[in-house]
């Protein structure tokens, strides 16, 4: 009887490799995780770069408020952030470029430009301010919006328009407010600061004002910066100038009302257990370090030309920001809204508007 034959030795080494797939797929999520922690931020950052790149080009050919442009050009893009290797830009840009923006613009102010006010027109500037505050608070509670919502859109209307808003939107948290609201804010802000720069002068010059006075009003009530100071200068020089203390007095005052915020969201007790005075007024980094530069501006000369560029540099950061957070808002959420959701600016808008002009006849 013939025996079989041994089978041959495999030759394991020369054969295709057919690999493991547990562990070829193993390898691809640890690479992934890997790549992903490597250089995240580049997409995201660079398409917000883009972004912001255009709504600058717009601005500066058309006249058109740049952060505005910045708003409408993120949310028509905001299908890009449905890529997840956009998020970690995005977010970047939208935290840490508007917590750096913010600390920048304190080389803007010094205390000796709020002094320069004398204490009956900071008083009512003070007066106009927390007026329009809770005026977006009772719009909001009037169109059954969220408090959060008339926090939002009071605090930015009274001190600095976006910037503000991003600030503030940075305490409250999108655990309290959505996405959506912020950037519905923003844009309502924005829009009637552009509107508000075109028609006060006009009204101020139309109600016969001084000088003096339409630039407290234009300087008390119009939300941007650059809007309020471009409008009041449209008036006269000499209201420019004042309108410019005005604001700029008003844009020392972000952390105070950052500390309102934070109180009337804290409140006093966490799980039952009382919460110490320093822990309820701490303000955050950014803010306590936009004071740290304001007093630092305030006892340093600082040449003009780092004041420019500083200036510069800040309103790109901010520019960043409200477009990286345009991109990662729901454009479905926004549109759902409804006009209710608009009341918040609307009324501290008038409220900011009505108070100005109040002031600026009685006291000036």
């Amino acid at each position: 009887m013939n025996q079989p034959s041994p089978r041959p030795a495999i030759d394991w080494d020369a054969l295709p490799h057919g690999g493991d797939l547990y562990g070829e797929l193993h390898l691809a999520e640890l690479t992934a995780q890997a790549d992903s922690k490597k250089a995240s931020l580049f997409p995201g950052l660079a398409i917000c770069g883009v972004a912001a790149a255009a709504a600058a080009w717009l601005s500066e050919h058309y006249g058109f408020p740049i952060i505005l442009l910045g708003l409408l050009i993120g949310l028509s893009l905001n299908f890009i952030a449905r890529e997840p290797r956009s998020h970690p830009g995005l977010d970047f840009a939208s935290r840490t470029c508007l917590r750096v923006g913010i600390v920048v613009l304190g080389l803007q102010v010094t205390i000796e430009q709020i002094t320069a006010l004398g204490a009956a027109p900071f008083l009512a500037l003070l007066v106009v301010m927390a007026t329009t505050f809770f005026a977006g608070i009772a719009g909001a509670r009037f169109a059954t919006q969220s408090k959060y919502a008339g926090m939002l859109a009071g605090g930015s209307t009274a001190i600095c328009g976006a910037s503000a808003a991003l600030a503030l939107y940075g305490v409250i948290g999108k655990e309290r407010l959505s996405q959506a609201q912020f950037a519905l804010t923003l844009v309502g802000v924005s829009l009637a600061s552009a509107f508000a720069m075109s028609v006060y002068p006009v009204l101020a010059a139309e109600l016969n004002l001084t000088d003096q006075q339409a630039g407290f009003l234009i300087g008390a009530s119009i939300h941007d910066v650059a809007q309020a100071i471009g409008g009041g200068y449209a008036f006269s020089d000499a209201a420019g100038s004042y309108a410019t203390i005005v604001k700029l007095a008003r844009v020392a005052l972000l952390a105070p009302i950052v500390v309102l915020v934070s109180l009337m969201l804290r409140g006093g007790t966490t799980g039952g257990v009382a919460q110490p005075v320093w822990k309820r007024l701490a303000l955050p980094w950014f803010i306590t370090a936009f004071l740290a530069t304001v007093v630092l501006n305030s006892v340093v000369t600082v040449p003009q030309v780092v004041s420019h560029y500083a200036l510069i540099t800040s309103k790109g950061l901010l520019l960043l920001a409200v477009t990286a957070t345009a991109m990662r808002s729901r454009m479905d959420l926004l549109l759902e809204m409804g006009w209710r959701a608009t009341i918040p600016v609307i009324t501290a808008t008038l409220a900011s508007f009505a108070t100005a002009l109040g002031f600026a006849v009685l006291l000036l």
